[in-house]
């Protein structure tokens, strides 16, 4: 039989390689689909959790992870030789910048040399971390065909960006869109099979890994570059008196030509605040300058410190000072209603604070406790006494659930509301 007619017919093995916010949903929906799916990763505790059953990731459904692993569709382990019993392979590695905002592809790389070293004949191979283009024909490909083996022949390769988005209500890896680049058009065709075969939604091939990679740069240098517009606007509107949050929804009604996109305190997630950087990265190679994505991200990296100068206006007003300030922070994730700190600008607003001499602490349902910058976090207790200690409080994740903002305002001197969760309709709220 072969791989493709394995894969139509969902007898194929399929190995995950991460299986984090990104890889164990992708795992969860293949085994879901009818496929025997086994997870790598170098984190045993991880391991133990998925083969006890016990989820880890918000998107995924409990009930459904016990019935896939209960059920043997479902398994993990961080013995990495069992990728030569995979038919399948997925890469779903991280994929971070360094200080210097360059590309760190040792993930990938550490990785694809995992899958070197156990390649055969008739496999498919399927980068998914995001990256600048050119990463799986220059990068991964040479590793793999160190082995003799070539592309398109002997095995296929082909890159399919992730587009999870934590905490989505409606859109989860079942039935987003599948963008889909194979090196050849046999790797295009078993990759396209195999997403055909997982998805609800649409799978979209394009022309080439290249083409595929830059997609998924494309999207999120979209969301960096409008947010930074925004966050511009709100500096703006603020000193002009103009409430920012009703501009946006005023400007919504209109039926073609603009799309919203909301201020805060700066931008987190994996996505938004990397992926870009890997395209000004790879720009430069062919004498290219994405100027316009470096002042955005230079925009969005100075927003905390923007919301630590609004806070030490408002407590100006009131003859006090930032300096042995009691402040409570309300959410430390990088956006509502998840429990996912990667890069959350409140961990910024805090650093910032923190130099200040400001005494931060901090509440959020989603996150008990929490270490950064080798300092431990523990939540205070929502309750009257902690709060009637606090100099204000600042609003810093979206979340709509786990905080009384009412009671928050009731007991202490003002809520600086930085995500318009509250909508202004609180009293004492003070709105970005």
């Amino acid at each position: 039989m072969s791989l493709y007619e394995k894969i139509l017919g969902k007898n194929a093995t399929v190995g995950v390689i991460g299986i984090g916010y990104v890889g164990l949903p992708l795992a969860v929906e293949k085994a879901r689909a009818g496929f025997k799916v086994v997870g790598f990763d170098i984190q045993q505790k991880r391991v133990d959790m998925v083969n006890r059953a016990e989820n880890y990731i918000g998107d995924v459904d409990d009930e459904e992870l016990k019935e896939l692993v209960n059920s043997g569709k479902l398994r993990a382990t961080t013995n990495f030789d069992e990728l030569e019993n995979c038919d399948v392979v997925s890469i779903c590695v991280p994929t971070p910048l360094d200080q210097f905002k360059q590309p760190d592809l040792s993930y990938i790389v550490n990785s694809a040399n995992d899958v070197k070293k156990r390649l055969r004949k008739n496999q498919l191979i399927v980068l998914e971390s995001t990256t600048y283009p050119g990463t799986t024909e220059e990068v991964v490909l040479p590793i793999l065909e160190e082995t003799g083996l070539k592309v398109g022949k002997d095995f296929y390769l082909a890159f399919s960006p992730e587009r999870v988005d934590p905490g989505n209500p409606r859109y989860k890896t079942r039935n987003t869109p599948k963008v889909v680049g194979g090196v050849t058009p046999d790797c295009t065709k078993h990759a396209v099979a195999l997403y055909e075969s997982v998805l609800e939604a649409g799978v979209f091939p394009v022309s080439s890994p290249r083409a595929a990679e830059m997609t998924k740069i494309l999207e999120n240098t979209f969301r960096l570059v409008n947010i930074a517009l925004v966050q511009e606007m709100t500096k703006v509107a603020e000193k002009m008196n103009v409430n920012i949050w009703e501009v946006i929804e005023a400007a919504s009604t209109k039926p073609f030509g603009y799309m919203p996109f909301y201020p805060g305190p700066g931008i987190g997630g994996h996505c938004i605040p990397i992926d870009p950087f890997y395209l000004v990265y790879k720009a430069k190679e062919y004498d290219e300058h994405m100027m316009l994505v470096e002042v955005a991200g230079e925009i969005s990296d100075n927003m905390p410190y923007y919301v630590v100068d609004r806070l030490s206006d408002i407590l100006n007003d009131r003859k006090e000072c930032l300096n042995g300030a009691n402040i409570l922070l309300l959410g430390v994730t990088y956006k509502g209603n998840i429990d996912d700190l990667r890069e959350s600008p409140a961990l910024k607003v805090i650093e910032i604070l923190e130099r200040k001499k400001v005494n931060v602490f901090y509440y959020d349902p989603f996150i008990p406790e929490f270490t950064h910058n080798g300092k431990h976090y523990k939540r205070v207790e929502m309750n009257e006494e902690t709060l009637k200690t606090m100099s204000g409080a600042v609003i810093t994740s979206g979340h709509t659930i786990g905080i009384d903002y009412e009671f928050v305002a009731k007991n202490v001197p003002f809520l600086f509301d930085t995500k318009n969760v509250t909508k202004g309709r609180i009293n004492k709220t003070i709105l970005l």
